[in-house]
């Protein structure tokens, strides 16, 4: 992807795991100047970046502070996957020169409205179309390698439900067919059942599933609301495999289904997992689109 290259933009990637450090490398082999700011463990880091542990002094020499996907998983502190230190998220806002640009993924409103008072501008690009429809890809992939490493049978002949057709649903149950499953997708909205028919699956609607969950062998749910509670999960065969792909506070009630017996893994954040690199990649180009619709905004 050819992206205009914008020579003052000075980065400073925060925390994170193997996508952000991809990201950081990407950002300097591409030629910007870029501080890594907590990559302590063993992660390969380019000699181009600035390694850095002082916060202050890296985010007082960018312009663009780049957080990771999520940014924090307490709302106190950075997400640092690879490093053994905490960094309070405060002092983000707290170094970061008025004026700089801070993006990353998930960031809460009280964070936001935090930054803005301290004329920082915030974005969250992993509520960016181009990133939600790239990153479905290493998703999808992701939940078929966990299926076909959980079971013992193939994905070819097996029988597949997938609920919700937004752009992980899509995408999977896609990447499912073109290996020879016989896949199902269950929806709500009208339009959405019949696109599934249109791709020559079946459609069922996600009010039908008490009555028509128990045919398959594998599960993956994509809706962030809780589906498949007691009922559902008591209509399912007790070898069903259940993925739930969804983001918190997923769609799945665990607890009964262990009750239950019914294996199930809720497989968060798949593309860091199962393909950083391509991930990494996906958060650079959105991160540079956004930085080029501002300039172009100027």
């Amino acid at each position: 992807m050819y992206i205009e290259f914008m020579k003052d933009c000075i980065f400073a990637v925060v925390g994170g795991d193997l996508r952000q450090a991809r990201l950081a490398n990407a950002l300097a082999v591409s030629g910007y100047t870029v501080y890594g700011l907590f990559f302590d463990l063993d992660v390969y880091v380019s000699d181009k970046i600035i390694r850095s542990e002082n916060i202050r002094e890296a985010l007082e020499k960018s312009n663009v502070i780049v957080l990771p996907l999520p940014a924090s998983l307490d709302d106190k502190t950075v997400n640092s996957m690879l490093s053994t230190r905490e960094i309070p998220l405060d002092d983000c806002l707290r170094y970061a020169k008025p004026g700089s640009i801070l993006v990353g993924g998930m960031l809460s409103k009280e964070f936001r409205e935090r930054a803005e008072e301290r004329g920082i501008t915030t974005e969250d690009y992993a509520k960016r179309e181009e990133f939600a429809v790239l990153n479905a890809v290493p998703t999808a992939e992701g939940a078929v390698a966990i299926a076909m490493a959980e079971r013992a049978a193939t994905i070819r002949g097996s029988k597949c439900l997938v609920t919700g057709y937004g752009k992980v649903g899509k995408r999977l149950a896609a990447l499912l067919c073109a290996m020879g499953a016989n896949v199902s997708v269950a929806a709500r909205k009208p339009k959405d059942l019949a696109e599934i028919e249109a791709n020559g699956m079946s459609a069922m609607h996600i009010s039908g599933l008490s009555g028509g969950a128990g045919d398959f062998e594998v599960l993956f749910n994509t809706v962030p609301a809780m589906i498949f509670g007691e009922d559902i999960l008591r209509a399912l065969r007790r070898d069903c495999l259940v993925l739930d792909l969804a983001s918190k506070p997923g769609g799945v009630d665990f607890e009964m289904a262990k009750r239950l017996g019914i294996h199930t893994i809720w497989a968060l954040s798949l593309p860091g997992k199962v393909a950083p690199i391509t991930a990494g990649d996906i958060m650079r180009d959105t991160i540079l689109n956004i930085l080029r619709e501002r300039r172009s905004m100027q």
